[in-house]
């Protein structure tokens, strides 16, 4: 099988990867190795390419063709046991989109996260720490300048005077901020050259970023839910964390980073997978963010990748999604129901005997100016690394499920459920919580993104519990208690959680189709679905064009 293509000059790489990581290795017996006796026989290469193998991947570089050269030829012979599906073809051109056979390999550049553990020495942590202190102290020496112009201002206004006459009023533009800090550091801050200006730029964008929200949300130009005005943080409770975005910001071989000021710092884990990328030039660092975690400093990347546009294995294909506490997803096609783990409620038992432990010891006390003892910090840390562990493990398979339904089916349906609601039932919160109801819906909003889905969001009120999935009877109550729907109109019985995932699947296909457009809400009362989709209006994090993730973005280039 041949595919041939237009090349308007320079390097290409085209790589093929087995899905299931095994590559060429199945498809054909391993030769024996050459013995002491036995001629070693010359590896013969085909002329005009160079070829690479490294495990299931497959790297061909072609010289740059003459000026009579017309096109290039890719070519590829898949074995008996590798079908075309397992095969991942990306074919990576600098800005132009390369034609194959009939179809066209496009392009997209999307931004994605690498997260890595670091391994400072003592000398490097306090270099963080006086980083991460310096972005506070700037966040709070601004804001207690705008509080103190925002209350001579009000104070003026009470004495009658006229607004022409009031004291001008301080921008929260990051240019202003950054202006009104840069006169003022010397005074505030006279050890200030011994940060690097990334880190008083971090307290200075938190800030501007923070006072906007807040304008917005009482002004009523924010989604969400009301949002106060900024506080001062605290070097007790704030998380440490300062944000590099220039400057020299790169991977020093596979175990080193190199951040601006702070220099080379070991990593606790290898950085070869983002390495392998930007030696390949398809991939390009934007910002890097360092955080203290349970005890442990992680470096962050913002990286731009350029890769071939994906598809899903079953781009056709509608799954619905019923979240729930006893199994943590149900699905619509009959899949295994996968299982909620409820790490938290395992972990309960150490968690209460560290508590014990922590508050037999002699902790901090602000009233007092008491400091702790060294036996309460490190009663302290390992109860922090218990929380930290539930949150990794629970983060661990919300990834494993999302994944594996971003990258098969072409569009996943899910209820926009009110989680800010449902937490305030004290008998189920703690289970709520655990389960992580929004990351899952976050998760899904950016991976259908990237592997080319869709999210659809039925709306809130939609009853897809109550509905029979057969005749489309709407069952006027239905307690939480009662796990089996059973339909009065048509005698169905069924576990409601699947009767809620075929609901699901059926509200999409309906409005897709345009045979169904008529819907029936909570009250029992027929609706048109608007015309925006399944959830009647996109939801933070929906299918609107441009807002479908937190941190993705995407563009084509053809």
């Amino acid at each position: 099988m041949s595919w041939s293509g237009t090349w308007p000059g320079g390097s290409v790489r085209c790589t093929r990867r087995d899905r299931s990581g095994t590559g060429n290795r199945s498809s054909s017996p391993r030769r024996p190795r050459a013995g002491p006796n036995s001629a070693a026989k010359p590896t013969r290469r085909r002329p005009g390419w160079t070829g690479r193998r490294c495990g299931g991947a497959r790297t061909i570089r072609f010289p740059k063709p003459s000026a009579t050269a017309g096109g290039l030829l890719l070519l590829w012979s898949p074995s008996a046991n590798l079908s075309l599906r397992q095969v991942l073809l990306t074919v990576e051109v600098s800005g132009v989109g390369l034609s194959v056979g009939a179809s066209t390999v496009r392009l997209v550049i999307t931004t994605h996260a690498y997260r890595f553990a670091l391994d400072p020495t003592p000398r490097q942590v306090g270099a963080l720490l006086r980083h991460t202190g310096a972005a506070r102290v700037a966040y709070n020496w601004l804001l207690a300048v705008v509080k103190a112009n925002l209350s001579q201002r009000e104070a003026e206004r009470s004495y009658g005077m006229a607004e022409a006459e009031l004291t001008p009023s301080l921008s929260w533009s990051m240019y202003s901020l950054r202006k009104a800090w840069n006169q003022a550091k010397a005074d505030v801050a006279p050890w200030w050259p011994e940060c690097s200006k990334e880190a008083y730029a971090t307290g200075l964008d938190r800030l501007a970023t923070a006072l906007k929200n807040w304008s917005d949300s009482k002004k009523g130009r924010r989604r969400g839910p009301r949002m106060g005005f900024p506080r001062f943080k605290s070097k007790r409770k704030a998380t440490p964390s300062v944000r590099f975005t220039t400057g020299v910001i790169r991977l020093d071989g596979r175990m080193h980073v190199v951040l601006p000021v702070l220099g080379r710092i070991k990593t606790h884990e290898s950085t070869h997978k983002l390495g392998r990328l930007i030696e390949a030039g398809t991939a390009r660092i934007k910002s890097a963010t360092v955080r203290q975690e349970a005890q442990r400093w992680c470096v962050s990347f913002t990286v731009e990748v350029q890769r071939a546009e994906r598809t899903p294995t079953r781009p056709d294909a509608v799954i619905g999604v019923d979240l729930e506490l006893k199994t943590l997803a149900v699905f619509s096609d009959g899949r295994p129901a996968a299982e909620n783990p409820k790490h938290l409620a395992g972990a309960r038992r150490k968690l209460r005997r560290l508590s014990r432990t922590v508050s037999r010891r002699q902790g901090p006390d602000r009233r007092t100016g008491q400091q702790p003892s060294n036996r309460w910090k490190r009663a302290n840390a390992q109860r922090n690394r218990v929380h930290h562990r539930v949150t990794a493990l629970r983060r661990d398979g919300i990834h494993k499920l999302t994944t594996s339904l971003t990258r098969e089916y072409g569009t996943v349906v899910v209820e926009d459920l009110n989680v800010a609601s449902m937490v305030k039932n004290w008998k189920l919160a703690r289970s709520i919580a655990d389960a992580g109801f929004g990351e899952i819906r976050r998760q899904l909003a950016y991976k259908t993104v990237w592997t080319g889905g869709r999210l659809e969001v039925a709306d809130r009120w939609f009853p897809s519990s109550k509905t029979c999935s057969a005749c489309g009877n709407v069952r006027p109550k239905l307690p939480l208690r009662v796990r089996t729907y059973v339909c009065e109109n048509c005698g169905l019985i069924l576990d409601r959680d699947e009767n809620a995932a075929l609901n699901l699947t059926a509200l999409v296909k309906r409005h897709v189709a345009g045979s169904g457009p008529e819907t029936v809400n909570g009250r029992g009362a027929d609706r048109k679905t608007p015309p925006g989709g399944a959830g009647g209006r996109p939801a933070p994090g929906g299918s609107r064009p441009g807002k479908t993730g937190i941190f993705v973005q995407e563009w084509a280039s053809h």
